[in-house]
């Protein structure tokens, strides 16, 4: 049997089991969710897609994040430090720490355009407030977000506050900033949730809802439609992006990885479900499109909300939601730079902190710059934001999460990881999971966003 990291003793830990899991809720309940999630499912035809994005959680995210959680808990440390302490355990080179440093790198570039998303819902909610949704005519709201998009100075001063923001909450430490604030936002924003999925229900068209969501019509699903599925199962749990490698190393003793990483799977999977209740019967009840694409939430809601009875306050209270979760992912993904610059560096908290938020900020001038359509931005046939989109969405996470589960099943001592996991009966069905089918069904994934197999 493996002996733990005699080191483990004075890293930070959450303060229990609950704190930990509503933190990583919170890192895992995101844009992905309440943005990503009913769009795709509209594109895929309802109610099959969900289906096998539920089971694909299941089978493929929750094993992934076992794994992750499983190798933070060992370290104890950051996320690469972590991978290179469970490698030197078993008998393998330090140099494999690298899997989990592409995690970290991942979500710092991930961060550079998330906080200018969550700028546009920052945004929204001055909007909705001031009713510029008009009457819900579908060129006015067009134009509005056009002329958001377009105004380079504006994008600037939103993404700036999410950024200051961000760098304001890490800044105070895990207990004082980051856990505090999961345990003041999170609640908030599953009250409002269930507000938005009552009014919904009781204005829109819940009927139709139902049935788009769960009433399963395979005939509209496609072989993408499955890779997309589990590539979405995979990522809304915020996976290979450092964040549960680092959520795992505060991981408090005694606190069961398979039970805890089940209720955090179930919570984020319980959110993207009520997010769908909330935005369907509005989008049918207005005779809009559910398969509308990435202008779902912030082109084609305000039709609805412009049009329907308490639309003003709906709106105000639904783009707060949507902040709410973006803020929570934003600092989950920029908590393992800041962590490195203090165990590596040297840094005080809160000079890791501004030094990893003016990187971020930095960083996202890029993606404006792309979205203003300024030439700067703009480079063979494609731009800054695209191209650094597509290289973390189809190459580096998933590339990532190959390699995690790769280092989990074949490279770490099989010992040392069910010491970790701490379930003989769980471990006994997870490890075939982790070392067989996790890393095909991801292999089948990356081939596929990069083309190089069409199924």
């Amino acid at each position: 049997m493996q002996q733990t990291n005699s080191k483990k003793g004075g890293t930070t830990r959450w303060s229990n089991r609950f704190a930990y899991i509503l933190a990583a809720t919170g890192a895992a309940v995101g844009l992905g969710n309440i943005w990503k999630f009913p769009y795709i499912t509209g594109e895929n035809g309802g109610g099959a897609f969900v289906l096998v994005y539920l089971i694909c959680i299941l089978l493929i995210g929750i094993p992934v994040m076992m794994a992750e959680v499983a190798i933070g808990k060992y370290g104890r440390r950051t996320p690469g430090k972590s991978t290179s302490e469970v490698a030197k355990a078993s008998g393998k080179p330090a140099f494999w720490g690298f899997v989990g440093w592409m995690g970290v790198i991942s979500g710092y570039l991930i961060l550079s355009f998330y906080v200018v998303i969550t700028g546009w819902g920052l945004a929204y909610i001055f909007k909705a407030g001031a009713g510029d949704f008009g009457n819900g005519d579908p060129a006015a709201v067009q134009a509005l977000f056009k002329g958001l998009t377009s105004n380079g100075w504006a994008l600037l001063g939103w993404t700036s506050l999410v950024v200051l923001g961000t760098v304001l909450v890490i800044g105070k430490g895990v207990k004082a900033g980051l856990e505090r604030a999961v345990s003041t936002l999170m609640p908030i924003l599953f009250l409002l949730l269930l507000v938005l999925a009552g009014y919904a229900a009781s204005e829109g068209d819940f009927a139709a809802a139902l049935h788009f969501m769960f009433d399963p019509d395979f005939s509209k699903l496609t072989i993408n439609g499955v890779v997309v599925a589990l590539g979405h199962s995979f990522f809304t749990l915020s996976l290979a992006s450092g964040i549960m490698i680092m959520y795992g190393a505060y991981l408090p003793e005694g606190v069961s990885i398979a039970k805890s990483s089940l209720w955090i799977a179930f919570f984020d999977t319980l959110v993207a479900l009520i997010a769908g209740m909330a935005i369907y019967p509005i989008v049918f009840a207005h005779h809009l499109a559910p398969g509308a694409g990435p202008g779902l939430i912030f082109q084609t809601l305000p039709i609805a909300f412009g049009q329907m009875p308490g639309g003003r306050l709906v709106g105000v209270l639904f783009f707060i939601m949507l902040v709410f979760a973006a803020f929570t992912s934003a600092l989950a993904l920029i908590e393992s730079s800041v962590a490195w610059l203090v165990e590596k560096r040297g840094f005080s908290r809160w000079g890791a902190a501004i030094t990893a938020g003016l990187g971020i900020w930095l960083l996202s001038l890029g993606t404006i710059a792309s979205v203003a359509e300024l030439p700067i931005a703009q480079f063979a046939g494609t731009d800054f934001f695209s191209a650094l989109d597509y290289l973390t969405a189809n190459i580096l996470l998933p590339i990532g999460g190959l390699a995690i589960a790769v280092f989990t099943g074949w490279v770490a001592n099989k010992s040392l990881i069910a010491d970790m996991i701490d379930a003989p009966a769980v471990f006994k069905s997870w490890y075939p999971v982790i070392k067989f089918l996790a890393p095909v069904a991801i292999l089948l994934v990356f081939l596929q966003l990069v083309g190089i197999i069409n199924l």
